[in-house]
């Protein structure tokens, strides 16, 4: 890349972080110096206010409350307390996001509850290349219905034309994990919702990086994880959305906290009111708390700032990268609009995994690889500066001009990719 661009790029990325209001954010995450960390989208930072957060759940909490905690430290009710933060990040009333289990079970406890509301209906489709995890639920339920219950998953342009008087609901992803595609949420669930069908969305790659209002778009079912956008940590509990009119759902998942009185400990099972019926086992408390130091940081920040940062990132990145599209045959993967666009972009390269090895191991930028060939840089608004995208693509560029990727260490692919 010649110095010029550089010297012009890194000028006008410095010029966007003097005037970056979320700019102050970025020191209350802990950052190794030096690292540049292209993957928020995949795990999020860690704040540096959770290390004390988990302390004081542990010792105060767990070691000296002990059981009391249930009700002195409010454990019982967390799902719906930090539900009902994370509802003022999608557009969702208070009483319609709990937080709990994971984004697959929240899957299937969605797709459940909307099959209970359209019984006469037998279809549930999705899109192909669509996220793994998604069809799989979507398989299961009809293996378990034996047969009852068709899974359906066509090509992503003919999923609105594949609705029919069978469709019970359909499952999308609101930003394609690849691709960063992002689907017109509104004009989506109303043309699904003409045809009698229900709408689950999954907001996995949109929540806390994306503006998005539920409510306005009169979603029906929402589901999406912690450990992205929200930097809930490793493994942090998911959410789900019902939305009110939806909330006499039966999910299949009928646990004890699903319950109506859990410590009734009834023989019968009598669901709950509201979305507390989308409860099912004891709430992750460890996990809770650590999501909602997150989701508490996230909400100081104003979501339309975040968004607006995301696609100055993007611009930039992808303004970077044309030189090394150019020289090195990198292929953008996503759309060039930043309004179709979410906060990750995807560029293919046929030596995709070999280079987000080498950019890891010797130049300090970590990014991921999603199969066959995309290497997928994530932009998260609260930790990235515009200065380190354009870091990012020299050091990207001294990969590619030294082949420094091209070991064969680099080109064994790992477990965890």
């Amino acid at each position: 890349m010649p110095d010029f661009v550089d010297a012009q790029l890194l000028g006008k990325a410095r010029d966007l972080d003097a005037q970056d209001p979320l700019a102050r954010f970025r020191d209350r995450f802990q950052m190794r110096e030096g690292l540049i960390y292209l993957d928020g989208n995949s795990l999020g930072c860690m704040p540096k206010a959770t290390p004390d957060r988990m302390a004081d759940t542990l010792s105060r909490e767990w070691g000296e409350g002990l059981i009391t905690s249930w009700l002195d430290a409010d454990w019982a009710n967390a799902p719906q307390r930090v539900g009902d933060k994370i509802a003022q990040l999608i557009g969702a009333l208070p009483g319609e996001v709990i937080a709990a289990d994971s984004t697959s079970v929240n899957i299937f406890k969605a797709l459940t509850g909307a099959l209970s509301l359209r019984p006469e209906r037998s279809t549930i489709l999705t899109e192909t290349t669509n996220f793994p995890t998604d069809s799989y639920m979507m398989q299961g339920i009809e293996q378990f219905s034996g047969g009852r219950i068709q899974a359906r998953a066509v090509a992503p342009n003919d999923v609105l034309d594949a609705v029919d008087e069978t469709t019970a609901a359909v499952l999308l992803t609101h930003v394609h994990y690849k691709s960063a595609k992002a689907r017109d949420l509104a004009e989506t669930t109303r043309r699904i919702q003409a045809s009698g069908a229900l709408v689950i969305w999954d907001l996995s790659h949109s929540t806390g990086a994306v503006d998005i209002d539920l409510g306005a778009a009169n979603a029906d079912f929402a589901v999406g994880c912690g450990y992205k956008f929200l930097n809930g940590g490793p493994g942090a509990p998911a959410f789900i959305y019902v939305a009110r009119r939806n909330q006499s759902a039966s999910p299949v998942l009928s646990g004890w906290f699903g319950h109506a009185n859990p410590f009734a400990f009834e023989e019968g099972y009598r669901p709950a009111e509201g979305v507390d019926r989308f409860l099912c086992g004891t709430p992750y408390v460890l996990g809770l708390a650590a999501l909602e130091v997150g989701v508490d940081m996230m909400l100081e920040a104003e979501m339309r700032a975040v968004r607006a940062k995301s696609i100055a990132l993007g611009q930039l990145l992808i303004e970077a990268m044309e030189p090394l599209c150019a020289e090195h045959g990198f292929v953008l993967a996503s759309p060039a609009d930043p309004n179709h666009r979410g906060s990750h972009v995807g560029y293919a390269h046929e030596n995709a995994y070999a280079m987000v090895q080498a950019l890891r191991d010797e130049e300090d930028v970590i990014a991921d690889f999603r199969t066959p060939d995309i290497i997928r840089f994530g932009l998260t608004p609260l930790t990235l500066r515009h200065a380190d995208i354009v870091e990012a693509v020299r050091r990207l560029q001294s990969v590619c001009a030294s082949k420094s990727w091209d070991k064969p260490a680099y080109r064994t692919l790992s477990a965890v990719t």
